[in-house]
């Protein structure tokens, strides 16, 4: 009778870390999701035009570089950022969600008329899409670019509390110490490292206690290993698709 009680009693703690489990998934793969949606993409200064005379701009900014240093961990990207004349990149948001970037040092032909200050900007290129931007009564919508960015990362500070919070205070571990998946956790990038403790270590799946005898587990030393090698690999694995299918499927990581 009492082991019937007890057993009961792990299999309903199980079903709530199950449940818990399946919500922090759910939420990886809403912000994987978003990340990716709204990762800035290469255009022509030709789309960029065509974008603005049709009035698909909802947000703009201008700089001469991404500021890469302030990307947010997994899923972060960064905004533009200038100390000089706005441009030469220019970077828009348009009406379905997606961000784009052109370089306006590069274009065929361009017609400025004088309706800005020249000064103001790195280039004719610069110039003439800012014009262009003022006659379709677009250029005060200088703003953020991602704005669920902000929801994003809190998302990813939310699920960093609550996994140091297991990690520390929750069931210990069977495959490895605790230090081990922290580390993988912390160092393997876009939350593979997350997924891959969900999928393998308890308390998410019903796995039995740890070994009180000498059997070796994995320990922190091997996992910050680990984790260093699944980000160097990732970067070169990113790099290698994003040559093959191009930024539409696989967004470059230092954009521009």
């Amino acid at each position: 009778m009492i082991d019937d009680t007890r057993t009961e009693g792990a299999g309903r703690r199980w079903r709530w870390w199950a449940a818990l489990r399946l919500i922090i998934v759910m939420l990886w793969l809403v912000a994987a999701g978003t990340a990716w949606w709204t990762a800035p993409r290469q255009q022509s200064y030709d789309q960029a035009e065509a974008d603005v005379a049709a009035g698909r701009v909802v947000a703009h900014q201008w700089g001469e570089r991404w500021d890469a240093e302030r990307r947010t961990p997994w899923f972060g990207t960064a905004d533009l950022e200038s100390s000089g004349p706005l441009g030469p990149l220019f970077a828009w948001r348009t009406t379905d969600g997606r961000v784009w970037w052109t370089d306006t040092t590069y274009f065929d032909q361009v017609t400025i008329i004088g309706t800005v200050h020249e000064r103001s900007y790195d280039g004719p290129g610069a110039v003439a899409i800012a014009e262009r931007l003022q006659a379709a009564g677009l250029d005060s919508r200088s703003a953020a670019l991602q704005p669920l960015g902000n929801l994003v990362a809190g998302t990813g500070l939310a699920a960093a509390v609550a996994i140091i919070g297991v990690l520390l205070a929750g069931p210990a571990p069977v495959q490895g110490t605790r230090w081990f998946w922290f580390w993988l956790v912390c160092l393997v990038p876009f939350g593979l490292g997350l997924l891959w403790w969900l999928a393998r270590e308890r308390p998410w799946t019903y796995a039995d206690s740890p070994p009180a005898g000498p059997r070796q587990r994995s320990h922190g030393a091997l996992g910050f290993v680990l984790g260093l090698v699944a980000a160097l690999l990732s970067s070169m694995l990113v790099l290698v698709l994003g040559q093959l299918l191009g930024d539409w499927w696989v967004p470059r990581l230092d954009a521009g």
